[in-house]
């Protein structure tokens, strides 16, 4: 799970307004106010404070077994801005910015990089100069759920493999460094595991299960009718649902160019919709089919096939909420890969681990608000005791990091295994204050409402233009 951020889009001047207001004012909240500013522009929003966060399952898991080295240090490194370069480093973002929980990302916006929430430009100036085609060109990023079915990658289909897509991503996006074979074969594994999310109104096949609406099951047999301007067409000659919904084929539909069918498993969850997000809805799609092809749809057909189109993109469950365990679950499948890192001796993984982990636990403990901030009342004592567990738990990740790149790997050993031992007490003082964190949506709310006011009060008090 990503942990919250504070409030983006903050005027550097006002930031600066609202630390004095911070340090002077008499009940003034102790969280820092925190923005990418000076880094990414103005108005950039990265979606960051979310507390249901996608659900990120994994085929791994869901066939009785456990996720491997691998699949561990992909998730890993792709929540790590070590690998990325220049600005997107600087701002310390990561593959996990845009593609939250291995989802996407429907807010994400970047001033010049977007066209609207949902969108970026990936051949832009601003993370990599040597990749700006000169064109104002957004698209969707994509959900990677499901994306070993549906090669091939990227919107207009250029690159055959995810290995091929991750490596320009990292490299030409990002202006990261050449990565080595082990995090390029360890982002792969780990996207490849990423499941669709169980959609219990498709049967086998593609298929509509039992106890859908009849209007699904009216917009089923739409979706599979020939067009009337060319018989030879319909809208599951594209979609296939025997397989995955996707034909692994590029078409001209009359946006500009030839982009790739996109699948239509658990897309309730993936608008903004087409490559470049111009839609915002199934309505607006089928709109858009019906006068592009010549449909010829009903009003009533119009609204069966959108029934048809939510029944098909459904899921269980499409949002988990964030929660202690949540967190801690996920740090500890971060630093099980110091199980093979530490014995192979291999510095470039332990630092990496360390460097990830340690941000973790950081935005772990800011989820427990301070002595300082009044918008919080009670569990006082829980919250500091939480706050300082985690900063010994930070401590004890720099012993690992400091014998490691000192050689002395039987002293990483030593302190990898202490880490083990204080996360069992730690795992006790942070579900004790959890009812006191932001964990706690009243609590969040109250926190958050408090710092749009200091934020406010802070915008207030600059001068004019």
């Amino acid at each position: 799970m990503r942990s919250p951020a504070a409030l983006r889009g903050i005027s550097a001047a006002a930031l600066c307004v609202a630390a004095v207001l911070a340090l002077g004012g008499g009940g003034a909240l102790s969280a820092p106010i925190t923005t990418k500013e000076g880094v990414l522009p103005p108005g950039t929003e990265l979606n960051e404070d979310l507390l249901d966060q996608p659900t990120e399952l994994f085929s791994s898991e869901l066939a009785g077994g456990k996720r491997s080295y691998l699949v561990n240090l992909g998730d890993l490194l792709f929540s790590s801005p070590l690998i990325l370069g220049g600005v997107a480093k600087q701002a310390g973002m990561s593959c996990a910015s845009c593609h939250q929980q291995g989802h996407n990302n429907p807010k994400l916006f970047i001033p010049g990089l977007s066209s609207r929430p949902g969108t970026f430009d990936p051949s832009g100036a601003l993370f990599n100069p040597k990749a700006d085609n000169g064109v104002f060109d957004p698209v969707t990023p994509p959900s990677l759920r499901g994306a070993k079915y549906l090669a091939p990658y990227a919107h207009d289909g250029r690159f055959p493999t995810l290995r091929e897509f991750i490596r320009n991503a990292v490299v030409n996006e990002f202006a990261g460094s050449e990565p080595s074979a082990q995090i390029v074969d360890a982002l792969e594994a780990y996207v490849k595991d990423i499941s669709f999310l169980p959609n219990p109104k498709l049967a086998t096949g593609g298929r509509l299960s039992a106890g859908n609406s009849d209007a699904a099951r009216r917009g089923e047999a739409l979706f599979n009718r020939p067009f009337r301007s060319n018989a030879s067409m319909s809208c599951a000659s594209c979609h296939q649902p025997s397989g995955a919904f996707v034909d692994h084929a590029l078409h001209d539909v009359g946006t500009g160019g030839t982009f790739k069918t996109p699948t239509l498993l658990n897309a309730n969850f993936n608008a903004p919709y087409f490559h470049d997000g111009r839609f915002d809805s199934y309505r607006q799609v089928v709109d858009y089919f019906d006068r592009h092809f010549d449909l010829g749809l009903s009003q009533d057909e119009h609204a069966d096939l959108v029934a048809y189109l939510d029944a098909v993109g459904d899921a269980s469950e499409p949002v988990t909420r964030n929660k202690v365990q949540a967190e801690l679950d996920e740090i500890g499948q971060f630093m099980s890969v110091l199980d093979t890192a530490i014995p192979a001796r291999n510095r470039e993984v332990i630092a990496l681990t360390v460097d990830v982990v340690g941000n973790e636990l950081r935005e772990l403990g800011e989820n427990f608000p301070g002595r300082g901030d009044t918008s919080v009342s009670g569990g006082l004592n829980e919250r500091l005791k939480a706050r300082g567990t985690v900063r010994g738990l930070v401590l004890t990740l720099r012993r690992i990091a400091m014998a490691a790149d000192a050689g002395d790997f039987a002293e990483a050993g030593q302190a990898y295994a202490d880490y083990r031992h204080d996360i069992v007490a730690a795992t006790d003082n942070l579900k004790r204050a959890e009812s006191f964190s932001l964990y706690n949506p009243q609590v969040r709310a109250a926190h958050f409402d408090a710092l749009r006011q200091l934020t406010d009060l802070a915008d207030a008090a600059l001068p004019k233009r």
